[in-house]
């Protein structure tokens, strides 16, 4: 039986691996809610419980295929969503962040609706809002705690510092952040990083996109396998020259993984729980195939030697190029 993971020092008890279901709504090419569901409904028949959305998937579209989904089996799943991300309808590129009090509540109350829940158990402030004061925006979501709206609370994408100060004002249960093989940020900063931060304060670490947007699969091999909307092909570490260094340094780990016995995906996956206990991963499928290819990196052990090696091939800071366009990185680590 495999053991189960907790979010915080006194948050819930979940699976290792989540499921992220960002792209199973947007940004990822065309998507089928029938297979989706399917989907989740497979996940949670695994016991994976950990489900992640957020409101501006979709917008708003994603959190009504999870409700959807997990309707008729609420007990079971312990449902993350997040708010603050502000989308622009006539700049699909453009984000703002809104961390006001009275968004908190408004977004938290539409949320609900949305899901067809009456709380939501992890809720995340999606980013840091840098004109309103972490503890104003935190001070209203442990409203929602207390209301009963809300169990845990979150961050995502926060910097040592502000995580410092919100969970002096409510305990945080989770962090997430994306940190995969090709994303290594939140390890800077020694004993005052990120995550040495979560850690001294008992927070669990969410990583999402711990497959490096797919691109640890092995299966990408050109911008061509990516569709005509898929956000991926305007992504820094997709174009140009970044895209032919990145596919070596994915090649290596193909290489590595074939020695071990793994997929791609696998080994990747086993990188990142290998990192801690209180790393819980999130990646994200729409494809029942693709998660069980996913679960199977809990049945990879990877030993201090293989985990030296694999740093060897692909040590921090080896991927070219930013995370994200130049317009949203600043929303990062606040």
């Amino acid at each position: 039986m495999t053991a189960l993971r907790k979010l915080g020092r006194h948050g819930p008890e979940v699976f290792p691996l989540g499921l992220g279901c960002m792209g199973m709504s947007e940004f990822y090419g065309a998507h089928d809610d029938a297979e989706s569901i399917r989907t989740i409904h497979h996940a949670l028949a695994r016991g994976v419980n950990l489900i992640d959305t957020a409101d501006i998937y979709g917008p708003h579209t994603n959190e009504r295929l999870v409700g959807r989904a997990i309707a008729d089996r609420r007990d079971g799943v312990v449902l993350a969503t997040k708010f603050g991300i502000v989308r622009d309808a006539a700049n699909p590129v453009a984000r703002g962040v809104d961390g006001r009090p009275e968004y908190v509540r408004a977004a938290c109350d539409a949320s609900l609706r949305r899901l067809g829940l009456d709380h939501i158990d992890l809720y995340y402030q999606h980013r840091v809002d840098p004109q309103v004061p972490i503890e104003e925006t935190v001070g209203a979501m442990a409203e929602l705690v207390r209301a009963g709206k809300v169990r845990w609370l979150g961050l995502s994408e926060a910097g040592a510092g502000t995580l410092e100060r919100a969970h002096a004002v409510h305990p945080v249960a989770a962090l997430q952040s994306e940190y995969s093989l090709w994303t290594r940020d939140v390890e800077a900063g020694g004993e005052h990083g990120i995550l040495a931060t979560c850690r001294r304060l008992g927070v669990a670490f969410v990583p999402y996109s711990p497959l490096g947007r797919g691109f640890l699969t092995g299966a990408i091999r050109s911008p061509d396998d990516f569709a005509a909307d898929d956000y991926r092909r305007t992504s820094p570490r997709f174009v140009g020259e970044n895209f032919a260094r990145n596919l070596a340094l994915a090649d290596k780990v193909r290489e590595i993984a074939h020695g071990k016995g793994c997929t791609p995906a696998q080994l990747a996956l086993a990188w990142v729980l290998a990192r801690g206990e209180d790393m819980v991963p999130i990646p994200g499928t729409r494809r029942v195939a693709n998660l069980d290819d996913n679960l199977g990196a809990l049945d990879v052990k990877l030993d201090a030697a293989e985990l030296a090696a694999i740093d060897a091939v692909f040590p921090p800071d080896a991927a070219a190029g930013t995370r994200y366009p130049e317009q949203v990185m600043p929303l990062l680590a606040r």
